[in-house]
């Protein structure tokens, strides 16, 4: 601040003019951006969301620039134990799909009432189904329940796998 004050014209005239350059200057600015502002405010919604993306891409703000991973930060050896970790989890499912492969002819009427035991089908839709195999007839179910669906279908005569 000192510095600013030594610089002042010691002049009433010379002091005034500076004064006033320096308001012409500063109320200039804020002019500009009274007239940015106003001309944002004037766009429609389209175009406002297009000024959005153009101005983060001009600040370096990439919405879908690289993200920065943690494997990217971390030593080979951990990585690997990382993927070997994803690995497992992917290999243990929580949720089934019993899928109906095909079925003993001699026995699509006993599929049909297995079938309407576990789903909520009419006669008619359970019958579609079982005519369309192979065909997912449940999914989603957990590993005990899907199991037991499968027995069931087995006993029964129906080639069963789980997805």
């Amino acid at each position: 601040m000192s510095y600013a004050v030594s610089k002042l014209p010691s002049k009433p005239l010379a002091r005034t003019l500076f004064f006033r350059t320096l308001c012409a200057a500063t109320e200039s600015r804020t002019q500009k951006l009274e007239r940015i502002a106003d001309e944002l405010l004037g766009l429609d919604k389209i175009e406002r969301h297009d000024y959005v993306i153009l101005l983060r891409h001009k600040l370096g703000f990439h919405r879908y620039g690289p993200a920065p991973s943690a494997a990217g930060l971390q030593s080979p050896s951990a990585a690997a134990t990382g993927s070997s970790a994803a690995a497992d989890a992917v290999k243990e499912k929580t949720a089934f799909d019993v899928k109906l492969e095909k079925f003993d002819p001699a026995s699509k009427l006993k599929v049909i009432k297995e079938i309407r035991g576990f789903t909520d089908l009419g006669l008619k839709e359970a019958k579609d189904l079982v005519e369309k195999s192979p065909v997912v007839v449940k999914k989603g179910v957990s590993k005990e329940e899907a199991e037991k669906i499968l027995e069931k279908l087995k006993e029964v005569g129906a080639t069963v796998v789980l997805e």
